[in-house]
């Protein structure tokens, strides 16, 4: 053969190879790529309001598939047993209570001082500083304009309500015509028609289909709901016929059904979006809510609720669908907490904190992509009202209520029903002193701070046996 019949051979030989290596170099930049986020947040959902966590009252099946497809937590924490302190654990990663607006439970009203300050580095602006694109529809809840708000905070855009809460077809913070709207594009305020869960989900599908796939991206989607008002879709004549937005005479569980089931059609839409616009595998979705349950929810197996450091009051769902990284179908019963995600959302980025705010939170991602077993934590809560304080470390959570203290353990007391603070006595004082340490190392709780609590005079079942609240 001659030598030009061998380089011929040897050409035509290495042409599958050829043919094949942008197929690899596809590959390998699909497995390297910077995966979209899309985080979506419920606002005073319970533990057990979905259908995979145990309701049966009502379908949940968009989120319940979710779930199917991706990692479900069975021991997932908020921040806080309520909206706004959670809000500042989530975006900056670390115990709220290092900020002064994170002491409030919750913020409420205009402020120039209480409020994330546009300064201090946070999940979207980290994020953005790594190459995202990001967006936030929906609720801010951390400060009010001319001072704080979500485009000073590393969002390129917004749409949605500043405050803690607005009535889901006025989309007012409150009841009558002088009530101006909490509705916002941007910075300028907007007027809308419709129901404001479908209003936040027709966003955040525009926007995803407005992605061309050569920038990551970044979407919080926060919605209001199921928080007060009582309003299902439907419900328009209860808006009108409302004295106040914080209704106490209001809601059932009919509609409390309704309008998780609306949130959950809603979430449906979303994830649609990302499957027709071809970006499901390469989008990691993350489903969770601010606190536990208020009046209408399910927290079961636990006791408590919103406002309360009881498991019902912090306990809350938690589902991560990554179809790149992740397993379908699994559970974990790793502890987290919100302020988790912001490292674990910047580790699967390439991102990396702030080096002079170092996260509070973990970096779950090895134990979700199964490099590493799930492992003890040591959490720490306090909460105004009812003199609350929490410690939850491995199986043990210590709790002082209303100058009342409990040791339990909460792998098999779910209910907080034995208290083993005595039978248990050296693990009681060690996480009581550890709860002191922790608290001398965070802002003091100081008359001015606003909080709120429940008690007797507005729901039954927190009577006083002596008439006193």
């Amino acid at each position: 053969m001659s030598k030009t019949d061998q380089k011929r051979r040897a050409v035509i030989k290495g042409l599958p190879a050829l043919a094949l290596a942008p197929q690899a170099l596809f590959a390998a930049d699909r497995k390297d790529r910077q995966p979209n986020i899309v985080f979506i947040l419920a606002d005073d959902l319970g533990y057990a309001d979905l259908g995979v966590y145990g309701n049966t009252d009502f379908a949940t099946p968009n989120l319940d598939r979710l779930a199917a497809q991706g990692v479900r937590f069975t021991q997932a924490y908020a921040n806080s047993a309520v909206c706004s302190a959670t809000r500042f654990g989530l975006i900056t990663g670390r115990y709220q209570y290092r900020l002064r607006g994170g002491l409030e439970e919750p913020i409420a009203g205009a402020s120039k001082t209480i409020g994330l300050p546009p300064q201090h580095p946070t999940l979207p602006s980290l994020l953005k500083k790594a190459g995202y694109r990001t967006a936030l529809f929906g609720k801010w809840h951390l400060g009010y304009l001319p001072v704080f708000g979500p485009l000073k905070s590393g969002y390129d855009v917004f749409f949605g309500n500043y405050g803690g809460a607005i009535d889901y077809f006025t989309h007012k913070p409150g009841v009558g015509p002088e009530v101006p709207e909490d509705l916002y594009e941007g910075e300028v305020p907007v007027h809308k028609v419709g129901y404001y869960t479908d209003l936040l989900a027709e966003r955040a599908t525009e926007y995803i289909g407005q992605q061309d796939g050569k920038q990551p991206f970044f979407l919080s989607l926060h919605f209001t709901a199921p928080h007060w008002p009582w309003e299902g879709p439907g419900d328009e004549a209860v808006s009108r016929d409302i004295g106040n937005i914080f209704h106490y005479d209001g809601g059932d569980l009919v509609t409390y059904g309704k309008m998780v089931t609306g949130l959950d059609t809603a979430i449906g839409r979303v994830l649609d979006a990302l499957r027709h616009k071809g970006l499901a595998d390469d989008t990691i979705v993350i489903f969770t809510s601010d606190n536990g349950g208020e009046r209408f929810s399910k927290t079961w197996p636990f006791s408590g609720q919103k406002t309360e450091l009881l498991e019902g009051g912090i306990r809350v769902p938690a589902i991560v669908r990554w179809p790149r990284r992740l397993g379908a179908g699994k559970t974990t019963d790793q502890v987290a907490i919100s302020m988790d995600w912001l490292p674990t959302l910047l580790a699967a980025a390439g991102g990396a904190p702030d080096p002079a705010y170092p996260p509070d939170g973990q970096d779950l991602l090895p134990v979700l992509t199964g490099q590493r077993a799930p492992g003890e934590r040591t959490l720490f809560w306090r909460y105004k009202a009812n003199a609350q304080r929490a410690v939850r470390s491995g199986n043990w959570k210590y709790l002082r209520l209303n100058g009342n203290d409990f040791l339990f353990d909460v792998s098999v007391d779910q209910r907080e029903r034995a208290n083993l603070a005595q039978r248990h006595p050296d693990v009681f004082d060690k996480l009581k002193g550890e709860w002191e340490s922790w608290n001398a190392s965070m802002l003091p709780i100081t008359p001015d701070v606003r909080t709120h609590g429940v008690n007797g005079k507005v729901q039954a079942d927190h009577y006083h046996a002596d008439g006193s609240d």
